[in-house]
């Protein structure tokens, strides 16, 4: 060992190695005391409720300000004020909060009774698209049903929620006979698969592909065998590779997503323009308000590609922050599904969860160029009437559900008593 070795502090090394043992030890108790705090507020009756109500109702507020900012160049240039995209997500939203307050206070065996009239008044719409002078094509696709004057809806959106509803309300009256497989399947899967069938005639096959993801779903969760899941799920892929495959537009579109700049003038556009904008807000952002390809370079900037200008204009914590509050949403709602014991509410609240989150997954991987550019809005978030008013009636309907939860009602008749104490209180020392 040579002098100097021998000549350096004992406790010099000891020192600095017991002020990073001492930090991490002093972090364990930290993390352990936060994870009992997040333990202990997920055993709250009410945790799943205010789960979906909180996560549901950020992104609906972060929703319409980015609508307001993607839209208001749009807006000036063809109505020359920047606030008419943004002024009728607001009218949507706020037609849609009273049926979703409504719906809140539903009982779960209520909500049940909606299920087959709701089915039947989203197949008649459907059916009506197909009528000249009734169906409307946009976008290359004849999904939208002109009702006189500003009406204009897109029957596929109440449908995705009646499917659901429906579904499980059906599922859970046969009770026992589920045992059967064939009660699985009939008449579930034939009237689903006219319904996707209906779909697809209006050429919607990325709304159809969501509308098969909810049909999965509910035949996961009410427990159809392996072998019967597997079949179902390689009929909707043969079905949806081959509507791919029919068409030249959507098969360029699968091809050019692999690498969009390879034709940036053509079917690589979209997606081009998409990795343009979280390219240049770069990590932090341009700043709320400061995008650059909202100037009519991101077709669809306050629809489908709403998460782009969304990335760019607050970068990446912005983006992670939305990531965060569909991953909320979706824990909250497999939770009600996975801690009720009624069979409505769990194929119900999954049937929700399942399609709010796959079909935030989707439009997530076209934004990002992980899925071919498909045109199914970012729930809560996208500009869109009929979509908007659905998932937030969807959502109220969830938090039904979450009272559904062993003692939920209970803790919400405590709370409404107490808040009339504390009333009764204040006006007698008044």
């Amino acid at each position: 060992m040579s002098t100097v070795d021998q000549q350096v502090p004992a406790g010099a090394a000891g020192s600095g190695g017991s002020g990073v043992a001492g930090s991490a030890a002093g972090a364990k108790p930290m993390r352990r005391a936060a994870a009992e705090a997040l333990r202990k507020l997920l055993q709250r009756p009410l945790a799943s409720y205010y789960l979906v109500l909180w996560s549901a109702g950020l992104l609906l507020v972060l929703g319409l300000i980015m609508v307001f900012s993607a839209s208001s160049v749009m807006s000036r240039v063809q109505f020359g004020y920047p606030y008419y995209f943004f002024a009728r997500q607001l009218a949507w939203v706020l037609v849609a909060l009273p049926f979703a307050w409504i719906a809140s206070r539903m009982p779960a065996r209520l909500i049940r009774r909606f299920g087959l009239p709701m089915l039947i008044v989203a197949a008649m719409l459907l059916a009506l698209t197909f009528l000249p002078g009734l169906g409307v094509t946009r976008g290359g696709n004849t999904n939208w049903l002109d009702l006189g004057g500003p009406f204009l809806i897109q029957p596929s959106e109440p449908a995705k929620l009646a499917l659901i509803i429906w579904g499980a309300g059906m599922f859970a009256l046969k009770g026992r006979l589920l045992t059967q497989w064939k009660h699985l399947l009939i008449p579930f899967v034939p009237v689903s698969g006219a319904v996707v069938a209906l779909t697809i005639g209006q050429r919607d096959l990325g709304t159809a592909l969501v509308l098969m993801a909810i049909v999965l779903t509910l035949l996961w969760v009410v427990g159809v065998p392996t072998w019967l899941f597997g079949l179902a799920l390689g009929v909707v892929g043969v079905v949806g590779a081959y509507f791919v495959s029919a068409s030249e537009n959507r098969m360029s579109r699968v091809v050019s997503f692999l690498d969009p700049f390879s034709d940036f003038a053509g079917t690589g556009y979209q997606a081009a323009n998409s990795i343009y904008a979280f390219a240049t807000g770069g990590w932090w952002g341009s700043g709320l308000g400061a995008s650059r390809l909202k100037w009519g370079q991101l077709p669809e900037a306050h629809t489908d590609f709403i998460f782009s200008i969304l990335g760019e204009e607050l970068g990446l914590p912005g983006a992670l922050m939305v990531l965060g509050l569909f991953f909320t949403l979706g824990f909250a709602g497999i939770r009600i599904a996975m801690r009720t014991t009624d069979t409505f509410t769990r194929l119900a609240a999954a049937g929700i969860t399942g399609w709010l989150i796959v079909q935030a997954i989707i439009n997530l991987g076209s934004v990002l160029v992980v899925f071919p550019v498909i045109g199914v809005p970012l729930p809560l978030v996208s500009y869109g009437g009929a979509s908007m008013v659905v998932a937030i009636v969807a959502v109220g309907i969830l938090m039904a559900l979450a009272k559904e939860e062993p003692g939920a009602r209970e803790a919400l008749a405590a709370r409404k008593q107490a808040r009339r104490d504390r009333r009764r209180l204040r006006r007698n020392r008044g």
